[in-house]
């Protein structure tokens, strides 16, 4: 999974950024590594990892892995490539899912690119400049079903309706994933690669004090009904905060939590929200060798969920041994969950769960 966080300068984006790197170089499995010079890659945390590890004792343990790409070159004019307009938007068709880190906290200390604080300038900023770039998209695809419309292509004919409803909802400063589609329509849109049709989590900085409180001040509020509108989450965050527990190891940083009164990371929670965004879920294998989370689709059917692995796995399957994460601990062994009936004996059509813990047959 890879996101993209985005935000005009002096919003905390490079802090968030900066905190998340630093928090994989602290991860054994994942550290973080420099593929360019604005993308890191941290381990998703799961806690099923670490009874699992105790329960087989492997030689080593893998999480999944999530990939965070600091998009930099925004200004206005980004989509006529101002600035580095054009990385900035080959960054954005490249990512998953949008973290728009949106500022939500007054500092006279720390000046604001339009002078004065305003989230939903701030969104708007960003948004015409992907609208505008999408429009561009839409005018080529209507150029080019208007050729084959005029030899009779009917299908031609009804996806170039459809690109004309959606110039009018950009063309109204309305993000292509707002529009209203069918099941056809949709399999039309997803092909046009847009930016807008990218799923979006408003990161809403705030002040150290004010995530610990919990209060919403009036920034944050403004933001939150915006973001009801759209369908879209806001995940309040403190990326001054985010920037001190990566300078903790994981005792200090339970330490750390525990005395701000949080249960856990602004980066967890991230993660999670992304997850469900997403929506994806992990299934896991277990043995002396290793044991592993895997990240899939909700929906996933077992054979691909193998070749996810490795794709012999997929093309030889045979079916899957699986039990409950849940079922595996409350019976203390594979052995004893085997004995009791709780692994089952999937096959193609089998689709897999969260925490599934996995033993593909196959035979190539």
């Amino acid at each position: 999974m890879k996101l993209g966080i985005v935000g005009l300068p002096n919003v905390g984006k490079s802090t968030l950024f900066n905190a998340i790197t630093k928090a994989g170089a602290e991860s054994a499995n994942y550290p973080f590594c420099t593929i360019e010079p604005n993308v890191g890659v941290v381990a998703v945390p799961d806690e099923r990892l670490a009874p699992l590890e105790e329960m087989y004792q492997p030689k080593k343990v893998t999480p999944t892995a999530i990939e965070f790409v600091d998009i930099a070159g925004l200004v206005r004019g980004a989509s006529q490539g101002e600035g580095l307009g054009n990385k900035f938007l080959a960054h954005i068709r490249e990512v998953d899912a949008i973290i728009h880190v949106v500022r939500c906290f007054e500092d006279p200390n720390i000046t604001h690119v339009d002078g004065e604080i305003g989230p939903l300038r701030d969104i708007e900023t960003i948004n015409l400049e992907l609208i505008f770039a999408d429009l561009e998209t839409i005018e080529k695809r209507l150029e080019r079903t208007a050729k084959m419309s005029k030899s009779g292509d009917k299908q031609a004919k009804a996806e170039q309706a459809f690109y004309q409803r959606v110039k009018a909802h950009l063309e109204n400063n309305q993000p292509a994933r707002s529009l209203e589609t069918t099941e056809a329509e949709a399999e039309i849109l997803a092909q046009t690669f847009l930016l807008t049709t990218k799923p979006v989590i408003y990161g809403a900085n705030l002040a150290e004090g004010e995530l610990q409180s919990g209060t919403e001040n009036a920034l944050l509020k403004e933001l939150k009904t915006f973001a009801a509108n759209e369908g879209a989450q806001v995940l309040p965050i403190c990326a001054k905060i985010e920037a001190e527990i990566a300078q903790l190891d994981d005792e200090e940083k339970q330490e750390f939590l525990t005395a701000l009164g949080l249960s856990e990371s602004g980066l967890d929670r991230l993660i999670k929200a992304s997850y469900s965004l997403l929506g994806l879920i992990s299934f896991l294998t277990a043995g002396p060798q290793e044991v592993r989370a895997w990240t899939i689709v909700r929906g996933t059917k077992a054979p691909q969920a193998a070749g996810k692995i490795h794709s012999d796995l997929e093309r030889g399957f045979i079916r899957a041994e699986i039990v409950s994460f849940t079922d595996l601990m409350a019976s203390g062994s594979y052995p004893t969950a085997r004995e009791k009936g709780l692994v089952r004996l999937e096959g193609k059509d089998y689709l897999m769960q969260d925490g599934d813990v996995t033993l593909f047959r196959f035979n190539v």
